[in-house]
């Protein structure tokens, strides 16, 4: 059996976007995750001003939930943490990316520009298989000599 923290963190560097809300709030929106290696332990999302996550946020961190089903990563997850704005000028300058240039027409240093730092607590996650002629060989190869396939992994992490 695989690390599950360890697999988390490095399939969620493929997964393109996630559900992120603040808690009780009963509202999910789509935002992309951003892993930078030289602040481990935190998830990174670009907002705007005005947007209910950066209003929810923007007197404090916040109980929030980030929902991940990442099909080509092979990860699923439902963790909960806090998310929080950010001043962390190195974090931004790493997590910056063709997406967010796409939406700020002043770059990094727009006025509108937010920064999230989602930080996990725990998480419900399921590994899978990324490839998925490879789950498709289990599936197969189950029918033929009555074993259980490898679906992956599942279980719950505390970061």
């Amino acid at each position: 059996m695989s690390d599950l923290k360890h697999e988390f963190w490095d399939r969620l560097d493929d997964v393109r976007a996630g559900m992120l809300g603040i808690k009780g709030q009963g509202r999910l929106v789509a935002m992309s995750p951003q892993v930078d290696d030289d602040v481990p332990g935190h998830i990174w999302f670009i907002t705007a001003k005005g947007t209910d996550l950066a209003t929810s946020t923007a007197d404090g961190a916040k109980p929030a939930q980030f929902v991940v089903a990442g099909d080509g990563a092979g990860l699923y997850a439902d963790v909960d943490g806090t998310l929080a704005q950010s001043e962390n000028p190195q974090a931004l300058e790493e997590v910056w990316n063709f997406m967010a240039e796409a939406w700020f027409e002043g770059g990094k240093q727009d006025p509108d520009v937010v920064l999230l730092k989602f930080t996990p607590a725990t998480a419900e996650v399921s590994i899978t298989p990324e490839n998925g002629v490879k789950f498709l060989y289990e599936i197969a190869k189950a029918h033929v000599t009555g074993e259980v396939p490898d679906a992956g992994e599942q279980g719950t992490i505390t970061f």
